[in-house]
């Protein structure tokens, strides 16, 4: 009966110190608030028979710095039932000693709110870790809750996981995109303790390894590791996404993409484990991918092959009017939208013409890169005033080519619009403006004051009119001699 007794206070202590804050199925738990200057303080979400589908941001903490999250999953089989956790880690790095508060916060997971009380951080001096020993040689409940060797052995449990780089296109043209997704599977018979090890430097790594150098890459950018379920040869796995990007070849080399290596901590756990004791053992393993090729092929003859864009794309043009006067202006908006490498797209060139004065357009670009495909639209925004009345297609003026790889074609875009011009022909008025003459290019310097002529003017308008007759009497005399 005493026996029960001090198990079940042992029980209670351990509840009352614990620093979880519980909500149903979710909670938030505060790590060790007295560390060393050379530790990380720690929040962790965590959700227990679910998986960690969405949560709000961690709280910031004035003089600590955020370095990174790791996550960990654990299966457990009781009496024939499994019971999962998978939680997430965000690490704090204190900037200096001292005390510090964490204020009370609230976290959202998996739609549901957390709240925590905070506490307070004491930082102190950098801390060794040494392995502590009981000040009596031995741990007097070793005796009391039956005994433990001295020299506990760990047991290495086999992981059921493996990371592989996936793409969704083993070959492709100069130009068109595929996307690589570097992953860590875990299954979900997997009974090994795991998680994250300073994933932010490893990724800083892997991505100089994978990234080709004759590539465009339009990276997806992943803040934030969460798990996702799949399945995979009839097979259930958790996919945990690190690295995602679509890479767009430049020239017609093959891209190869070498195994890469992703360490990971496994724990051991105890061979005989025990309710006071330490019951696992940290280490590490790293997990390999497997070699990839992606062949890169040459699009087909074409005048424009190596200016032309891959993917595929659409139309959507936008025209302020299309009944105008000569001289009138209106703006003529060409959006190319569809899938591929938005930003390597260029303008189309108007044809030159004299019905038109088309002038350089306005451009901007939206890119979207989800679910493993990148997206968006690039606008070019035309200003233009007629010159020439009459009715005109936008699409002898405007058309753009590009690759389509679904259709495994060239493939061009033009206009559906049609123009009506009223009035007078701006042709004549053009040429006037361009040659103006010596007489326009005196108007801004002459003077508009009226002047007598002095006695020096008439002496220059007679001899002129002598140069004349003299001129014209020599014709004469030239043209009776002639007869």
């Amino acid at each position: 009966m005493k026996l029960t007794n001090k198990i079940l206070i042992g029980c209670a202590a351990v509840l009352v110190f614990s620093t979880s804050v519980f909500c149903q199925d979710v909670s938030v738990k505060i790590g060790q608030n007295e560390i060393g200057i050379n530790q990380y303080f720690t929040i962790t979400v965590q959700v227990e028979n679910d998986r960690l589908k969405q949560y709000s941001e961690f709280p910031n903490i004035d003089g600590f710095i955020k370095r990174g999250t790791s996550s960990s999953t654990t299966t457990n089989y009781v009496n024939g039932r499994m019971s999962s956790t998978q939680s997430l880690t965000q690490n704090y790095q204190a900037t200096e000693k001292g005390t510090f508060t964490l204020a009370p916060f609230e976290m959202t997971i998996n739609g549901t709110e957390v709240k925590s009380e905070g506490t307070q951080i004491i930082v102190g001096e950098a801390v060794q870790r040494q392995a502590r020993k009981s000040p009596f040689g031995r741990d007097p409940f070793d005796e009391f809750f039956g005994g433990r060797s001295e020299a506990e052995e760990f047991v290495d449990v086999k992981a059921d996981a493996f990371v592989a780089l996936a793409l969704d296109k083993n070959e492709v043209y100069v130009g068109e995109g595929f996307t690589a997704t570097l992953a860590f599977y875990v299954a979900e018979s997997n009974r090994a303790e795991m998680r994250f090890y300073d994933l932010a430097n490893q990724i800083t790594e892997i991505v100089k390894t994978v990234k080709p150098p004759n590539c465009w890459e339009e990276n997806f950018n992943i803040d934030q590791i969460s798990g996702d379920p799949v399945s995979i040869g009839g097979r259930n796995y958790t996919r945990y996404k690190i690295y995602q990007t679509a890479y767009y070849p430049l020239t017609q080399q093959d891209i190869e993409f070498p195994s890469i290596g992703l360490k990971m901590i496994k724990y051991n756990v105890a061979k005989n484990p025990s309710f006071f004791g330490r019951n696992r053992q940290e280490d590490y393993e790293t997990f390999y991918s497997k070699e990839k090729t992606v062949k890169v092929k040459d699009l087909p003859p074409h005048p424009l092959k190596d200016k032309v864009v891959v993917g595929n794309y659409q139309l959507d043009e936008e025209l302020s009017t299309d009944r105008l006067e000569t001289g009138q202006s209106f703006n003529y908006a060409f959006n190319i939208v569809g899938e591929g490498n938005i930003s390597a797209i260029e303008p189309p060139s108007p044809k030159e013409n004299d019905v038109f004065d088309f002038y350089a357009p306005n451009v901007t670009q939206r890119v979207n890169r989800a679910a493993g495909k990148v997206t968006g639209v690039k606008s070019f925004d035309f200003y233009a005033i007629p010159n020439e009345p009459g009715d005109y297609n936008l699409s002898d003026f405007f058309s753009w080519v590009y690759y389509n790889p679904s259709l495994d074609r060239y493939d061009t875009l033009t206009s559906e619009y049609r123009i009506s011009v009223t009035g007078d022909s701006r042709k004549n008025l053009s040429i006037a403006s361009n040659d103006l003459g010596d007489f326009y290019d005196q108007i801004s310097t002459a003077d508009n004051d009226l002047q007598a002529i002095d006695g020096n003017s008439w002496f220059t308008i007679l001899v002129n009119i002598f140069i004349v007759l003299t001129l014209g009497f020599t014709a004469y005399l030239l043209f009776k001699k002639t007869a």
